[in-house]
């Protein structure tokens, strides 16, 4: 049977991988999916594969076909391609699970161009990642190789599936804009989220800047429209610019909680908004500064401030303005057109609609600016609430061109299996692995149709490294999500990640005697960063713990001394190192919980297009891990909070944090609720999102919310961004 078409009643895996679902004796046949799997191989992919009798004839077929790039192949001798092939078939990788077979095939394997037949393995894929991201390095392709191989390293979606390819795509996952209040900035801004949708990439903007509805233009009163129209434009953009019909494009805007069109920018997202205005596909994320906190706190009201006024008053964007810093000046200037609100309606506003929709993403930016070792601000995020970088504004004049070209940001992403790193030979030597491959990506990224990100990532060098697998670690382990001991694998986990990261950002700073874009005015530099590692034990807290590091070198704080005197010396390469995303098919093929958060079930059932619904067991699920598999949804949302506070320690950018809510809530869960309702409230989500910003967690992505009729609602993750 052809690839074309998938008949599930003519092929007997979808049976198998279904039955998991129907108890056997009251227990769950796990032995079906791995039935399941065997079957989808014998069925589907061996008599679908395409043979060649070498690799070297395989090799100059899918360059003479258009299938491969002859440039990077032509980096390494036969003889070195013909080792690493015969290393990674040594290596006999087997998928665990039906579901990460069937992805991978599904997605990420390259087929012929009547998609017939399969060009690729996981072992060929991981084999064509390997020498490009290696660029002619024999010995980093065969380190490259054998962490892939193992699954200790996987690359985000769009690297893993366009390295190597004659006709691929973007590496880059995701882009972050700023638009500033004139019409060349929008018209540009539109232009970009077109350009940057058809190449396959997810797109964060701010619209903060932007004058609010009712504000002047050229002194004629009541003539802005605000922000609205703008958001419909890029709506539209994104689901015009559908990658060649693929998949639609995906976007995000951002507004400051102070801007006066804040009401209206939510409103956008409800069912029974305006249709001129309504929002069906683009997600929305607001900015929170401290100083809302603090009015929400102390049940007062709030002003929201014109960024048309503040600009002028200022000299600069709205975004750039610290408004927790200026708030009492803004409130008496009588230079400042405000609006006066109550903070605690706006508060529920933001919780109603999480509730009906699971927007808006929160950035808390005073404790993401806080945190920022490098010199400028944040003013966003990306499409995933994981990516926080320093942004300088454009300007444009009449003729759309830069007067000033400012630095906008491409995210280039890869993740580690957390479970599977903690097995690696060399922790180490891993890291430096991941973070040459990273640097690849970011080396050879160029947006030239965006040249605001162009220039951004030229100058920063960023990378996100993070990790997926946490609950499945766990597990694994005999630890509860959320338990003292969870919290402190994770802290010492990010802090080796951050360690690691750092020296190999440094060795290639030394090697290229290049450092990022004003790496001397960082904290870097100067050596205040390394303070905290300096001045207190990041080790294991607790002997379990402790036991799980054996075997890896855990640094102390003489080596973080040593490390902070040689950045000091030498400099950084990468501005940016760690951010952890919310992993979508890639925790799959990796058969690992997706990202830091919970299981949402023991047996998770996916919808797939071309077979219907796949069942999915947790990884490792088993008698002994039965009990640690707690689904998020029965999870006390503080654990998850908790968990990711602990990482975010050491991760200079942020993580893609969802939380899990019952539209009824299981009794005794949170205190709180205690002699009151046992449904979902907006109190419950207030209480959740404070707590968060007092634990230092700089972002929240969705809020996923199982409802009493057994519906998801914000459950649908952002496939363009997601790694």
């Amino acid at each position: 049977m052809g690839l074309k078409e998938i008949d599930p009643e003519q092929v007997t895996y979808y049976k198998l991988n279904n039955e998991i679902n129907i108890p056997v004796n009251g227990q769950i046949p796990l032995n079906k999916d791995k039935e399941a799997l065997a079957a989808f191989f014998t069925e589907n992919v061996n008599p679908n594969t395409k043979k060649f009798a070498s690799l070297k004839e395989r090799l100059d077929w899918l360059v003479a076909n258009n299938y491969y790039e002859a440039d990077f192949l032509a980096k390494y001798t036969d003889e070195f391609k013909q080792q690493l092939d015969d290393y990674l078939n040594a290596q006999d990788f087997h998928f665990q699970s039906f579901m990460a077979a069937y992805k991978f095939h599904a997605q990420y394997a390259l087929k012929t161009d009547d998609n017939e037949q399969y060009l690729e393995g996981f072992k060929d894929r991981v084999f064509a990642n390997a020498l490009f991201f290696a660029d002619g390095n024999e010995e980093l392709a065969m380190t490259l190789a054998d962490e892939m191989i193992h699954q200790r390293y996987q690359p985000a979606t769009p690297s893993f599936l366009n390295a190597g390819r004659a006709r691929r795509g973007e590496l880059v996952s995701c882009f972050l804009l700023q638009v500033t209040d004139d019409m060349n900035s929008i018209g540009r801004a539109v232009n970009s989220a077109l350009e940057l949708s058809r190449i396959g990439g997810g797109v964060g903007l701010t619209l903060s800047n932007l004058r609010e509805a009712g504000a002047p233009i050229k002194g004629i009163e009541g003539a802005a429209s605000g922000v609205l129209p703008v958001m419909k434009l890029l709506e539209d953009s994104f689901s015009y610019s559908n990658q060649l019909g693929q998949r639609q494009g995906a976007g995000v805007v951002y507004l400051n909680v102070f801007h006066p069109d804040i009401i209206a920018f939510l409103g956008a997202k409800k069912e029974n908004a305006d249709e001129k205005y309504r929002l069906k596909t683009l997600s929305l994320g607001v900015i929170v500064p401290d100083k809302y906190y603090e009015l929400v706190r102390n049940n007062e009201d709030m002003y929201l401030f014109s960024p048309y006024s503040v600009e002028r008053k200022y000299g600069k964007p709205f975004s750039y303005i610290d408004i927790t810093k200026e708030y009492d000046k803004l409130v008496v200037d009588p230079d400042i057109r405000k609006t006066k609100i109550h903070a605690r309606d706006l508060e529920n506003e933001i919780s109603k609609l999480q509730q009906e929709s699971g927007y808006p993403y929160i950035l808390n930016i005073d404790t993401v600016n806080a945190a920022n070792p490098i010199d400028g601000k944040i003013i966003m995020s990306n499409l995933c609430s994981e990516i926080l970088q320093v942004q300088t504004p454009s300007k444009l004049n009449n003729r759309q061109e830069y007067d000033v070209l400012g630095t906008d940001v491409s995210c280039n992403l890869g993740s580690t299996n957390i479970p599977n790193l903690m097995h690696s030979p060399d922790f180490g030597k891993s890291v430096d692995a991941m973070v040459r491959a990273l640097t690849f990506v970011t080396d050879h990224s160029d947006i030239d149709v965006v040249p605001s990100v162009q220039n951004g990532n030229n100058l920063a060098h960023s990378i996100g490294l993070g990790g997926m697998g946490l609950h499945t670690y766990f597990a694994k382990q005999h630890m509860h999500y959320g338990s003292p001991e969870s919290i402190d694998f994770t802290s010492v986990y990010f802090m080796l990640l951050n360690y690691y990261t750092l020296k190999s950002s440094n060795a290639i700073a030394r090697e290229r005697h290049t450092t990022f874009h004003n790496f001397d005015k960082s904290k870097y530099a100067d050596g205040s960063y390394f303070d905290k590692y300096i001045n207190q034990d990041w080790g294991p807290k607790s002997a379990e713990v402790a036991k799980q590091f054996a075997g890896i070198h855990v640094p102390t704080q003489d080596d973080w001394r040593q490390l902070r005197d040689a950045i000091m010396r030498d400099g950084l390469y990468h501005q940016n190192r760690l951010a952890v995303a919310p992993n979508g098919s890639i925790s799959y093929i990796n058969d690992t919980s997706s990202s830091l958060h919970p299981i949402v079930n023991r047996i998770e059932d996916r919808q797939e297009k071309k077979i219907g619904t796949i069942y999915y067991p947790a990884s490792g699920l088993a008698n002994d891990t039965l009990p640690y598999y707690q689904s998020a949804y029965d999870t006390d949302m503080r654990k998850v909070i908790d968990v990711y506070a602990a990482a975010q320690e050491h991760i200079d950018q942020g993580m893609a944090m969802t939380l899990f809510m019952r539209s009824t809530i299981p009794e005794g869960l949170y205190p709180w609720k205690k002699g009151r309702t046992n449904k979902m409230t907006t109190r419950d989500l207030n209480i959740l999102r404070n707590y968060a910003h007092y634990k230092g967690v700089k972002s929240i992505y969705y809020i996923r919310t199982f409802t009493d009729s057994a519906e998801e609602v914000g459950a649908n993750a952002c496939e363009s961004c997601s790694i």
